[in-house]
């Protein structure tokens, strides 16, 4: 589902000189971290994942996507604080080796910012952003606890410094990290729908163009509940963009690696219209 995602991560961090290597064995995340306090079932899977890492001898992890990396760090905490509880998992999965939290889990964003640095990427920058503005969205997963945090709540500066790095024009949005309503576009999808309001309305009242972010739910919420406010309110349409498509963009890879066409909004006519992508045949005759 998040394909886009993963193919313009993997092609902008081979240009900054990082390979990033998938994981042997690799399974589900477990998605969410589990709130009952004695359900120690659900952390199996990303105590798995981070075996998985201790067996290839590394000692660090990088997720894509923001909702993994809250599950993982989480569970790599309690593996590291609680005693009680590791040697509850460890002695259950008594086919693997024993895990007292040896690796360290950091997002992608946290390599950018402290691998690679802000002057080292805009230096490899080919076609900047010029004119492009764009609200940087964290959502609830980046910021949340305050434990986990990639940097201090409620200031983010990681997404907007990587934006300006890129030469987008950076809009700052007072909603950047509201829950944009997660696993409810299930069981209560109305109230993602109001959260797909207040956070788009918000960016654009403040003059975005488009939104980027780094988790594929935030992603999902945010692109189909724009049309069922367009058949409500004649709702303005806005497209939502990994960050790591911007990057690829910036960066002046194919956008073939962005795979555009799995965007449920259209981004292209925006950029085209910035000069960020070459005019389709379509685009041209219409001009």
């Amino acid at each position: 589902k998040a394909k886009s995602l993963e193919t313009s991560a993997i092609a902008s961090m081979a240009i900054l000189g990082v390979e990033l290597k998938e994981l042997p064995r690799w399974n589900c995340c477990g998605t969410v971290y589990s709130f009952a306090d004695d359900d120690l079932v659900h952390h199996l899977a990303a105590v798995r994942n981070l075996i998985r890492v201790k067996e290839q001898g590394e000692g660090k992890v990088v997720t894509i996507c923001s909702f993994c990396y809250n599950t993982l760090k989480r569970v790599n905490l309690l593996m590291r604080k609680d005693a009680e509880k590791r040697n509850a998992i460890n002695d259950f999965m008594d086919e693997e080796m024993d895990y007292n939290g040896e690796v360290e889990v950091v997002h992608l964003l946290e390599v950018l910012r402290d691998d690679i640095g802000w002057k080292a990427i805009s230096e490899q920058v080919k076609l900047p952003l010029k004119g492009l503005k764009v609200a940087p969205y964290y959502g609830c997963t980046l910021h949340r606890p305050t434990e986990i945090a990639i940097e201090p709540p409620h200031k983010p500066t990681a997404l907007p410094e990587l934006l300006q790095a890129l030469g987008a024009e950076v809009i700052d949005s007072p909603d950047a990290d509201k829950c944009c309503g997660s696993y409810l576009i299930v069981s209560n999808p109305d109230t993602v729908l109001n959260r797909t309001r207040d956070i788009l309305t918000s960016a654009q009242g403040k003059g975005a163009e488009v939104l980027t972010l780094s988790c594929p739910l935030c992603a999902s919420n945010l692109e189909q509940k724009q049309g069922e406010l367009r058949q409500r309110e004649n709702f303005p349409e806005m497209p939502i963009l990994y960050f790591t498509q911007l990057l690829a963009l910036s960066l002046g890879l194919d956008p073939s690696v962005c795979h555009f066409e799995l965007n449920h909004i259209d981004p292209q006519p925006l950029l085209q219209s910035k000069g960020l992508l070459p005019l389709t045949t379509a685009a041209r005759g219409s001009i």
